[in-house]
Formats: C-alpha cells, sequence, structure tokens
C-alpha cells in the first residue's frame, strides 16, 4: 500500500453537502487502497463528533478549527498581497508544519489535493505523484455572482474571479493531473488553460444507490392533501438561497394561483434570515435541518433545481433521481449531467416555463409520474460511485 497524503479544504464528513459527499466518498475509497494520512478544517463544531470516524480511516491527521468569522478576517490579507481571498482563509501555520514535515520524511508516495485553496501547503519540489481535485471551475462561479451583486461586493467578487483563475492556472501546470466532476467542467478549464490541457481530466460524482431508494417505507413528514414541490440543500449557501428566493417569487406563485394544495418546502440546514422569511408566504414551508431528508422526497410531487448559480453535478439533482423522483430543474442545475435518455427531467429556466411543468403535473397523473423507474434506472446504469471511483484509483496511479 503506498502513503497517500490527502488535503481538504472541509472535514469529510458527515457526507451532508455537495463537496463533502465527494470527499467523504474519496477518503473512503482510498483508505482501503493507501495509508492516508489526511490533513483538513473543520468550520462547524458539530463536525467534530466524527472525528473518530475519520481517524478509522486514516494512518494520521491533522484536524483544525476554522472559525469562518475569522477565516473571513484572515481573508483580508489576500486584498493586500495581490492573492484570491481563499488562500489567507484556508492558511494555518500548524498546517503548513505538519505538512512539511510529512513530506519532508520522504515517505509519502502520492497527494491528492481536494479544492485549490489546500494546494497552497504541496511544495513545488516535492518527489511524489500530484493529483488535484476542483470539483468546480470555482473561479467561474464567482463571475457569475458578480452578476447579481452591488457594486462594492460586485467588485471583490470579478476580482477573486481573475485572481482565483490565476492561481489555478499555476496549480494545474505544477500537479502532475487536474480533475474536475464533468467533462464540461474539465473542457471549460481547458479553454482557459490550453497550456495544461493534457493534464486536465474529470471524475463524476455518484450516488449512494443503497442509501436512496424510494421504495422504502417512509413516513410522510407532510399534511394530508398537500402536493409539495420540493427543493433540498445547505440553505446557507448563497446560490440555494438565490435558487429558492427565485422559485418563490417568480414561479410558486403561479402555481399556487391554480392550485391551492401546492406547497414548496424548504428543506435544509442552517437556513439564513432570507430563507426564513419566505415562510411567511403561502404555500411555502422552511423546515431547517432535517433528519432525513429521503421521506422529504419520497412523499414530494416533485423535486425542483432551480439554480441561477451552479458549476458541475448537483448532488441534489442525483439523489432525487436516485429516489425515483421526477425532478423540475434549472439548465444551470442539469448542465453537469450526462442526460442521454428520455427522463422524467423537465429542465426549463423560465418561470412561465416551470410554472406550467408544474401545473400540468398536478393535472396530469400520466405527466412526470410521482415514481419514474427510468430515472432510477438511468443513475444506477450512469452514477454508480464504483465505476467512477475505478477511474480516480488510475489516475493515482498514472506514471
Amino acid at each position: 500500500m503506498a502513503n497517500l497524503l490527502f488535503l481538504v479544504h472541509r472535514i469529510p464528513c458527515p457526507p451532508n453537502k455537495g463537496d463533502k459527499i465527494r470527499s467523504f466518498h474519496w477518503l473512503k475509497h482510498l483508505a482501503g487502497k493507501h495509508r492516508v494520512y489526511l490533513g483538513a478544517f473543520v468550520d462547524d463544531p458539530e463536525d467534530w463528533r466524527f472525528k473518530d470516524k475519520i481517524n478509522d480511516y486514516c494512518e494520521d491527521s491533522c484536524l483544525l478549527p476554522l472559525s469562518p468569522k475569522t477565516g473571513k478576517i484572515k481573508s483580508l490579507k489576500g486584498l493586500f498581497q495581490g492573492q484570491p481571498l481563499s488562500l489567507p482563509y484556508y492558511f494555518d501555520n500548524r498546517m503548513k508544519q505538519w505538512t512539511k514535515q510529512l513530506l519532508g520524511s520522504g515517505g509519502i508516495d502520492r497527494i491528492f489535493v481536494y479544492s485549490s485553496a489546500m494546494a497552497q501547503y504541496v511544495d513545488s519540489t516535492v518527489r511524489a505523484r500530484t493529483v488535484i481535485d476542483f470539483v468546480d471551475m470555482d473561479s467561474d462561479k464567482w463571475r457569475q455572482y458578480a452578476k447579481s451583486k452591488p457594486f462594492w461586493s460586485a467588485w471583490v467578487y470579478r476580482r477573486e474571479a481573475r485572481l482565483l483563475l490565476d492561481y489555478d492556472r499555476r496549480v494545474a501546470q505544477a500537479f502532475d493531473l487536474s480533475l474536475f466532476v464533468s467533462q464540461a467542467e474539465a473542457s471549460l478549464f481547458k479553454s482557459c488553460v490550453p497550456e495544461a490541457a493534457d493534464k486536465i481530466d474529470y471524475v463524476e460524482n455518484g450516488v449512494d444507490l443503497e442509501y436512496f431508494q424510494g421504495g422504502r417505507e417512509f413516513a410522510s413528514p407532510y399534511h394530508p392533501g398537500e402536493e409539495v414541490f420540493v427543493f433540498t440543500g445547505a440553505m446557507d449557501y448563497w446560490a440555494n438561497e438565490d435558487a429558492v428566493r427565485w422559485f418563490a417569487n417568480e414561479v410558486f406563485r403561479k402555481i399556487l394561483r391554480r392550485h391551492v394544495e401546492a406547497r414548496f418546502y424548504i428543506v435544509g440546514a442552517r437556513p439564513t434570515e432570507a430563507v426564513k422569511a419566505l415562510a411567511r408566504k403561502e404555500g411555502v414551508v422552511v423546515t431547517g435541518a432535517v433528519k432525513d431528508i429521503r421521506p422529504y422526497l419520497a412523499h414530494a410531487r416533485m423535486a425542483v433545481a432551480p439554480l441561477r448559480i451552479a458549476r458541475g453535478i448537483q448532488n441534489k439533482v442525483l439523489e432525487a433521481l436516485a429516489m425515483a423522483k421526477p425532478v423540475l430543474a434549472s439548465t444551470m442545475a442539469a448542465d453537469g449531467l450526462e442526460i442521454n435518455t428520455n427522463l422524467d427531467l423537465a429542465i426549463v429556466s423560465q418561470p412561465e416555463e416551470m410554472a406550467q411543468v408544474a401545473i400540468q403535473a398536478l393535472q396530469d397523473r400520466s405527466f412526470m409520474p410521482r415514481i419514474s423507474e427510468k430515472n432510477r434506472k438511468f443513475v444506477e446504469e450512469r452514477y454508480s460511485w464504483a465505476s467512477h471511483l475505478q477511474r480516480l484509483d488510475n489516475f493515482l496511479e498514472m506514471p
């Protein structure tokens, strides 16, 4: 077994949000193939209870607390040093010393970095195979954010987009291989960094097919007679907040005018004040954190993913498909999926079109059925973790 250094910006447990779902599956799989040395930050105090579970996968680990408030203050250094703000946000001298000592020992054979901010801990002179998982092209996400922000925020986001792309370009040139979550993301990065095009590839996300099964008996969390459109996701993430606010204001009210039994459930931890305020609208329910999202998916009329800012593959879409649910998604939310079959998946972005799809689903039971076996079959054949993890193994073993 090889010794592998795994650096990730956030502890990969619990796998309850997009980035942690992917990094947890990477860790779990890599631990069966290598002796893993894990360096990660813990930015949610609740996650410390998973320390022992994480250490079960590791030969050694360096887990350090990271306060989001402190991180934002540290980020300000980047403004004066010409850096992307994410670098000082995730810099800690204790992590630097731990990785320096580990790499200095000469015993590390592979280095796997998850998120470009963690590449700052890898010295360019290290003699080990280096692979980085950028996941998404985050610089483009910052560019998208800038479009909808006021002047000062927009300036910061445009600056971050530009400097992060410059930094990611240098990382891609220095590392042996750069990975993304989809072919579309990899192609976009290649177009921006053509000098490293031959070292850029992708490994797609999968979905836990055993956990997300719609045929199980789940007690309904909804009131009798409700026809529910459900959104699932971490509700302190701005792209999710933007999506549910837009759907509630521009789409759902049109549905509710035609169907008084319609409800829009927003299911996810840490809702912002703006998200909580949506609960004051007729027919909108904000649950906050729930123990299990599967009952909310299983008993919904349809899952919705109306994201207007997105990159890569959306786990919320894969999970809904795995639960055999019809899905109403924006073009951005479905952009990373390789769809080559006729699914119960409506991809539209205009509010009138979205509302019409939802209304038709409520009026015509044969349109977008409540249980979609072809959605389930699609993810079984196309998005199982097993085949994607084999690609990861191949990339780590390449000379």
